[in-house]
C-alpha cells in the first residue's frame, strides 16, 4: 500500500513539474528599473525534461542563457554579460505563475533586482 502512495505522489509531482516545462517554452517580456537605468528584456525559454535553454534580449543585444532548470514552478538560470569590459554573471530565480514568472536577479555581487516577465 505504501508503495503504491509513493509511486502515485511520485507520478503526481512529475506531472505537475511536466505542465510547468510545458508552460514555460516561447517567448516572456519583462521591463523593470536597474542601478543603471530602464532594462527592457525578451527571454525566450526552450524546455527539454528539467533542462532550460534560450536567449535573454535586451537593448545591448542577446546572451545564451545557460545553467537552465525548472523544478515544479522555480525556474533558475545565468545570464553571463559583459559592462565595461566587465565580465558579469546575472542568476536569476524565478516562480512560475500562469502568464507571469516572478524574478529575482543577482547582478553579480552587487545588486539584486525583482521583476516580471509576461508571456507574449
Amino acid at each position: 500500500m505504501i508503495r503504491k502512495i509513493l509511486l502515485a505522489t511520485l507520478i503526481a509531482a512529475s506531472a505537475c513539474t511536466m505542465a510547468f516545462a510545458a508552460s514555460l517554452d516561447g517567448k516572456w517580456k519583462a521591463t523593470f528599473e536597474t542601478q543603471i537605468g530602464t532594462q527592457n528584456y525578451t527571454y525566450e525559454f526552450h524546455v527539454e525534461g528539467n533542462k532550460v535553454t534560450g536567449t535573454a534580449t535586451n537593448d545591448n543585444g542577446r546572451t545564451q542563457i545557460t545553467e537552465g532548470k525548472i523544478d515544479g514552478d522555480t525556474i533558475t538560470f545565468v545570464e553571463a554579460i559583459s559592462f565595461n569590459g566587465n565580465d558579469i554573471r546575472i542568476k536569476y530565480t524565478g516562480k512560475i505563475d500562469g502568464d507571469q514568472i516572478r524574478f529575482t536577479r543577482k547582478v553579480g555581487d552587487f545588486a539584486t533586482e525583482e521583476l516580471v516577465a509576461k508571456r507574449l
